[in-house]
C-alpha cells in the first residue's frame, strides 16, 4: 500500500528489500513449491482454483494481522510462476475473516467463489456465502448478500429439510466447488462441525458418524435447496467413525495423464482432520444426484501432514490438484511467513485406479542433468550439484529387486541425520521415513500403499526442495512431507542391498521459481 505522505513509497522500499532478502536466506523456505508471500498460512488451505482465458487462478487461506482469515489470490500461465493479485473481497466480510471454499467459472465468464463465512459467537453462526467476479482480471469481487446455507444450529451446522420435508441436520462448512448440470447448480458442504456437536460422545447416532458431504442445489445461485447426502461411505468400509469430510472437491477424471477424454469416473477429494487428505473414485448418478464411491484411498496415512486438497480442470482436460503441507514446527510467526503447498499433481484414472504425477510443467525447471550407476550391493554418495533442490529418478527396477534400493536425502556430514526413501516390496508400500532426519516438526515413518502389477518395473521420482520432500512411485502413489534437518545436510546416498544388477539413476538440479 502506498503511503499518503510525500515520498512514502521511496521510504518503504528498503524495508521491502530487507524482507525479501530475509525470505531468500530462510533455509526453511522452498524454492519451487508455492509459498505464501507473507502473513501466516496456518491454516493455509489452497482454495478457489479455476482456469480462465490462459491463466490458472489459485486462492490461498492466510491469517491477516488485522482482518482475520483472508484469501490471497495468485495467477499463473505455467503453474510455476505466480503473479500476485489483491486479496479477494471475502477478507473480513464481517470483520472476523473467512474459511475455505471452491470456485466455479460459469458459461458467461463470471466466476463464483464459495466460502465459509466463519463467525464465532452465540448470536450469529454464519454459514456458506458466495462471491462473484464479472470477468478478467478477476480482481473485483462482490459478496452476494444472502447466505446460501445459514448455520442456525451452531457454527458450521444448519437445520434443513430433506426432500420429504423432514427436518434434519446438515453441514454448513467448507463448501466445495460448484458444478452445473442441466442448467442447475450444485455444491457440497463439509460435516466436521456436525460430528463435533453430535457425535463425539458415547454411542452417537448411527447416521451421525464418519465422513459424508451434504448436497445443495440452486437454479439461480441465490436460493439453495438441500438435496440430501451426496455419498454413503459405507459402500467402501475403509474410513472410521471418527473421520470427517471437509474441503471436498468433486471433478471428472480424464483417462490419461495428458487429459483429453473423460474416463467415466469422478474423484471426490477431501480431508479428515485426524487423517489428512484422502479420496473416493466412483460414478455420478446424475438422475439421483448422488456420487457412488467404488474405491477409497489416502494421500496421508500416519498423520494429517498432507492436507486440504483443492483441484481444477484445465483447458486440456487435466485434473490438477494442490494440497497444504502443514507447517510442522510452529505457526511461522517468528519468520514472518508460513504456508507451503505440495507440487501441483496431475490426476487421472487408468488401470482401474487413480493415477498421479507431478504436473509436467515442473520439467521446465530441470537444469544441470547428471547420470549415475550403482553396482550390485553398493552404497555410494551421489555427487549432486545441489543437495537441497533436485529431482532424482530411478527407472525400471525389475520386480525381483523392488525392495533392494534405498535412497537417503538431506544426509548430514557425519551421516547421523537423514531421511530414508524406499519401496517395501513385501508390504506393497512406498515409504518415507524422516524419524532420523527431522529435528523439528512431525518426524514420522509415512507409508502409502502402491499396488504394482507383478510384472511392472518400479520407477521412483524423488523431489527435494529445502524442507519439502515428495516421492512418486509409478504414478500409482505419492508421499509429500516437510522435514527439518538440524544440520542442514545436503548429501544424497543411494544403496542397493542385494545382487540386483546395476541401477541407472538420473538427476537434475531444480531451478527456483518462487520470486523470493
Amino acid at each position: 500500500m502506498f503511503s499518503e505522505e510525500k515520498g512514502g513509497p521511496v521510504r518503504m522500499a528498503p524495508a521491502v528489500k530487507a524482507f525479501r532478502e530475509t525470505l531468500l536466506a530462510d533455509p526453511d523456505r522452498p524454492g519451487y513449491h508455492f509459498c505464501d508471500p507473507e502473513g501466516i498460512g496456518d491454516p493455509g488451505d489452497p482454495n478457489g482454483c479455476f482456469y480462465a482465458n490462459g491463466r490458472y487462478h489459485m486462492m490461498y487461506l492466510y491469517r491477516h494481522e488485522e482482518k482475520g482469515f483472508c484469501w490471497g489470490h495468485v495467477s499463473s500461465v505455467d503453474l510455476l510462476h505466480w503473479r500476485h493479485h489483491p486479496d479477494c473481497i471475502m477478507a473480513g466480510v464481517h470483520g472476523r475473516g473467512c474459511f475455505s471454499g471452491g470456485a466455479f467459472l460459469d458459461d458467461d465468464g463470471k466466476c463464483y467463489i464459495t466460502f465459509w463465512d466463519f463467525v464465532a459467537g452465540k448470536e450469529d453462526f454464519g454459514g456458506i456465502r458466495l462471491a462473484v467476479s464479472d470477468g478478467e482480471p478477476y480482481e473485483q469481487w462482490r459478496v452476494l448478500p444472502d447466505f446460501a446455507v445459514t448455520c442456525s444450529v451452531g457454527s458450521g451446522v444448519a437445520a434443513v429439510r430433506d426432500r420429504s420435508g423432514k427436518e434434519c441436520i446438515a453441514g454448513g462448512a467448507d463448501p466445495s466447488n460448484i458444478w452445473k448440470k442441466s442448467g442447475k447448480y450444485y455444491m457440497q458442504t463439509g460435516n466436521l462441525c456436525v460430528l463435533d456437536r453430535f457425535s463425539r460422545g458415547e454411542n452417537p447416532p448411527e447416521d451421525l458418524r464418519g465422513d459424508w458431504a451434504d448436497l445443495f442445489s440452486s437454479a439461480d445461485l441465490k436460493e439453495w435447496t438441500y438435496e440430501g447426502r451426496f455419498y454413503d461411505r459405507k459402500q467402501c468400509l475403509d474410513t472410521a467413525d471418527s473421520e470427517d469430510c471437509m474441503c471436498p472437491s468433486f471433478l471428472p477424471l480424464p483417462a490419461a495423464r495428458e487429459g483429453g477424454a473423460f474416463s467415466g469416473k469422478y474423484l471426490e477429494l477431501f480431508i479428515a482432520h485426524n487423517r489428512g487428505c484422502q479420496f473416493y473414485t466412483g460414478v455420478y448418478d446424475e438422475k439421483a444426484d448422488r456420487f457412488l464411491p467404488e474405491k477409497h484411498g489416502r494421500m496421508s496415512v500416519v498423520d494429517s501432514a498432507y492436507f486440504a486438497p483443492e483441484a481444477l480442470v484445465g483447458p486440456d482436460g487435466r485434473q490438477i490438484m494442490w494440497a497444504w503441507l502443514r507447517d510442522n514446527p510452529d505457526s511461522g510467526e517468528d519468520r514472518g511467513w508460513s504456508g507451503v503447498f505440495g507440487m501441483a499433481r496431475e490426476l487421472w484414472y487408468a488401470d482401474d485406479s487413480l493415477r498421479m504425477a507431478p504436473a509436467r510443467e515442473y520439467e521446465r525447471l530441470r537444469i544441470n542433468p547428471q547420470n549415475f550407476c550403482v553396482a550390485q550391493k553398493e552404497e555410494i554418495e551421489l555427487p549432486m550439484r545441489n543437495g537441497r533442490s533436485f529431482v532424482l529418478r530411478l527407472e525400471n527396477l525389475p520386480p525381483e529387486s523392488r525392495g533392494d534400493v534405498e535412497v537417503r536425502v538431506r544426509v548430514s556430514a557425519d551421516s547421523s541425520e537423514y531421511t530414508r526413501i524406499y519401496f517395501d516390496a513385501q508390504a506393497g508400500e512406498l515409504v518415507l521415513d524422516s524419524r532420523a532426519g527431522s529435528a523439528r516438526g512431525w518426524a514420522a515413518e509415512e507409508r502409502i500403499p502402491v499396488a504394482l502389477p507383478a510384472e511392472e518395473p518400479l520407477t521412483l521420482e524423488i523431489y527435494v526442495d529445502q524442507t519439502v520432500i515428495e516421492v512418486y512411485a509409478n504414478d500409482r502413489g505419492a508421499i509429500g512431507r516437510r522435514v527439518y534437518p538440524a544440520q542442514n545436510g545436503e548429501r544424497v546416498l543411494l544403496r542397493q542391498r542385494s545382487a540386483g544388477g546395476t541401477i541407472q539413476a538420473n538427476a537434475w538440479e531444480m531451478a527456483p521459481c518462487n520470486p523470493f
